[in-house]
């Protein structure tokens, strides 16, 4: 994760300098306060919770690898003129993690280290970063964010409070559902092979056996060793199918799939416009799976239907 985002380095550093000098800003009258938020999940965060009372700004548009994101100069506008930065931490935002300290706040700040997984990155242990994929996790963000909200509009504290009531409520049975849907894959096919390390959390929670060759950032080449490794577990475990993300390039899965076809296994490979797991980014607007519960449905839909 370290180098997500590196190009926002400089203009973040630059929203240190100007953050004393007067700003672009006027509140005058009834105008909205401004949100600005590094993600997707995020940015449909913020709306569950708010609603229309704020106006949203978003860095990293829905779809696009925050692995290989570039920063643009409209960026530096966002972040400048926000009455609120949010961001995930745990070093998801990679090198402008130092900028976002000292001008947002991150919603994982309540978070235990212990109640977070570890993964290995350029051979150093890491916290995983990928907290959404935890129902708990996620509403302990959800908290942070509407406290913020209510202090930035304190004429509306009741209706955020009563917001973040009904979508916790909301998350919670999004959380039965998903143990429900899943109970009808068997034991001996919950195997989930995906292309980079974003579903451990998802796992954890609803007993998979996690494979990503492609470890955890999505740009890093396939080490040998690791490719040897899964396909030798999908022809073991005669795994029927293996998935694509939707900020990944699925010809590293479709490779996978040839290996496995030349040790005599056989292996779908789930791709396609609306059949690929979304994990570092939620769907556009619009599209299915723009939103935290609606992607998250999604991709257990898809995983069921492929591995029951």
């Amino acid at each position: 994760m370290k180098r997500i985002i590196a190009g926002l380095t400089v203009l973040l550093s630059a929203v240190l300098l100007v953050a004393c000098q007067p700003s672009e800003k006027e509140n005058v009258g009834d105008k909205k306060p401004t949100v600005t938020v590094t993600t997707s999940f995020l940015y449909d965060m913020v709306y569950q919770l708010a609603g229309d009372e704020v106006n949203r700004e978003l860095i990293i548009p829905a779809g696009e690898d925050p692995h290989v994101y570039v920063a643009k100069s409209s960026d530096l506008k966002k972040l400048q003129t926000a009455d609120l930065v949010l961001y995930h931490g745990l070093h998801f935002e990679g090198k402008m993690i130092e900028a976002l300290e000292q001008s947002g706040v991150a919603v994982t700040k309540n978070i235990k280290n212990s109640d977070l997984n570890t993964m290995e990155e350029d051979g150093e242990t890491i916290l995983d970063p990928h907290f959404w994929f935890s129902i708990p996790l996620y509403k302990s963000a959800v908290e942070v964010a509407s406290q913020e909200l209510q202090k930035l509009i304190p004429a509306k504290a009741d209706m955020v409070k009563e917001n973040t009531k009904t979508y916790l409520t909301q998350l919670d049975e999004l959380d039965k559902w998903i143990a429900k849907e899943l109970s009808v894959i068997p034991a001996e096919s919950r195997y989930l092979v995906t292309p980079h390390d974003a579903f451990n959390y998802f796992a954890s929670s609803y007993d998979f056996t996690l494979y990503a060759p492609q470890g955890v950032s999505t740009d890093s080449e396939v080490a040998n060793s690791d490719m040897i490794e899964t396909v030798d577990l999908i022809v073991k475990h005669q795994i029927k199918a293996i998935f694509t993300e939707s900020t990944t390039n699925p010809e590293r899965m479709e490779k996978l799939q040839e290996a496995v076809k030349a040790k005599g296994g056989q292996v779908e490979v789930v791709s396609g416009h609306g059949k690929e797991l979304f994990s570092d980014s939620l769907a556009p607007e619009g599209e299915d799976g723009d939103t935290f519960i609606d992607m998250y449905k999604h991709n257990v839909n898809l995983i069921v239907q492929h591995l029951k």
